[in-house]
C-alpha cells in the first residue's frame, strides 16, 4: 500500500479509504467489522463515514455506520494508527431525522453534529471533518445546471469556518475537508482560510469515475495547485462499471436492485458509455471494476479512492485494481469512449 500526505497536513493517508456508507443497510455489524478487518490487513489506515449513514438515509438507521466503525475500534484498539474520516449533512435535502432538521452550517449544528460522531465513534477526535455538501444552492448529486437563488438563510463560508476553528483548537478535529464542492466554493473556502488564518480545506471528496470526470474541468488544477486532492467517491460509477447491471440485469441484493435513487447511472448515454467500458476491459483481458478502479488511482489529483464492498469477496477483488497498470492501449481506448460520451453520469 502507498500512502500520501493530506493535503497541507501533517496526516498521512492510505491511497486506498475504505468507504462504509452501506454498514447498518447492505451490512450487518459483524459484516462491517470483516471489512474493516480485511482493509487493515491490506495496509488501509484510511476510513470514511458521515453523520447520516448508511444509505439510504433513515430515520431508525441513521448513525449505525459510525457506531459500527466505533464499536469495531473498541474490539480492535487500532484507533491511534487509522485516519478517521466523517461528514456533517449540508442544508436540508428531506432528513427531518437529524437534530429535527437543523442541518445549516452553522456552528450549533457543526458543533452538535461533531460531539454526536464522536460519541457512535467512541472516540475523542475526528482525523478529518468534511462538509458533505455546500449550504448554499448549487449544483450537486447530478444536476448540471446552475441556477442562481440567493437563500436568505444560507451560512456565510467564513462562519462555517469559524465553526470549524474552535473545533480545531478544541482538539475535536485535526483537519477539514469539503465534499460535493464546486471550483468557485474550494476557492472562496480556501482564500477565506487564508485572510483570516481559519483552517485550510486539506481535500474535496466528489464523485469522479470513468461515467463522471467532471472533476477534471476546474476542480483539478485546483486540486494540483493548492494541495487540495480529491478524494473520489463512487469510483465505480455506483457499481454500474463492473458490468452487473448491464443488459437490465438486477443482481440479488446488488444496491440498484434494492434502491431507485441512484438514476444518475440509468440515462441510455450511460448504458451506452458503461457498456462500452465493459467491453474494453474485456477485450484486454482485464477485469472491468479493476481497470475502472486503475483508471482513478493513476490520476495525478486524486490523494485516496474512496472503495466501497457489501462483501469481503467483494473488497478483496476491488482491491486488486490498485495493483493493476493501464497500458498505453487500455488508456487510449478510454481517451476515445470519454471523447464519444463525454461524463454521461455527472
Amino acid at each position: 500500500m502507498d500512502y500520501r500526505r493530506l493535503g497541507r497536513t501533517d496526516i498521512e493517508v492510505s491511497r486506498v479509504c475504505l468507504g462504509t456508507m452501506t454498514f447498518g443497510e447492505q451490512n450487518t455489524e459483524a459484516e462491517a467489522h470483516a471489512q474493516l478487518s480485511l482493509a487493515h490487513d491490506h495496509g488501509i489506515t484510511f476510513i470514511d463515514a458521515a453523520e447520516m449513514y448508511p444509505v439510504p438515509p433513515k430515520p431508525e438507521t441513521q448513525g449505525l455506520t459510525e457506531r459500527y466503525v466505533g464499536s469495531w475500534l473498541k474490539a480492535t484498539g487500532l484507533r491511534d494508527k487509522l485516519v478517521l474520516a466523517t461528514k456533517v449533512v449540508g442544508a436540508a435535502r428531506d432528513m427531518k431525522h437529524i437534530r429535527n432538521g437543523s442541518s445549516r452550517l452553522n456552528g450549533a449544528n457543526i458543533r452538535a453534529a461533531v460531539e454526536d460522531s464522536l460519541v457512535r465513534l467512541g472516540t475523542d477526535r475526528i482525523d478529518l471533518y468534511q462538509l458533505h455538501w455546500p449550504d448554499r444552492k448549487t449544483t450537486t448529486f447530478g444536476q448540471t445546471t446552475y441556477v442562481h437563488e440567493v437563500d436568505p438563510e444560507e451560512v456565510p463560508i467564513e462562519a462555517t469556518l469559524d465553526a470549524l476553528a474552535g473545533l480545531v483548537e478544541a482538539g475535536k478535529i485535526r483537519a477539514v475537508g469539503l465534499s460535493n464542492e464546486t471550483p468557485w466554493g474550494a476557492m472562496r473556502f480556501l482564500a477565506l482560510a487564508e485572510q483570516r488564518g481559519l483552517p485550510r480545506v486539506a481535500s474535496i471528496q466528489n464523485a469522479y469515475s470513468l461515467v463522471n470526470r467532471t472533476f477534471e474541468q476546474g476542480l483539478a488544477e485546483i486540486a494540483l495547485r493548492e494541495d487540495c486532492g480529491l478524494l473520489p467517491y463512487s469510483p465505480l460509477g455506483g457499481g454500474t462499471l463492473t458490468g452487473k447491471y448491464l443488459n437490465g440485469a438486477r443482481p440479488a441484493g446488488a444496491r440498484m436492485t434494492l434502491f431507485t435513487r441512484f438514476t444518475r447511472y440509468n440515462s441510455a448515454e450511460a448504458l451506452d458509455a458503461i457498456g462500452r467500458y465493459v467491453a474494453l476491459a474485456r477485450e484486454h483481458g482485464l477485469d472491468p471494476a479493476q481497470m475502472a478502479l486503475a483508471f482513478v488511482h493513476r490520476q495525478p489529483f486524486v490523494t485516496s479512492t474512496i472503495i466501497g464492498a457489501t462483501s469481503v469477496e467483494q473488497l478483496k477483488q476491488d482491491l486488486g485494481g490498485f495493483d493493476l497498470v493501464l497500458s498505453d492501449a487500455v488508456l487510449a481506448g478510454i481517451e476515445a469512449i470519454h471523447r464519444a460520451i463525454p461524463s454521461p453520469c455527472p
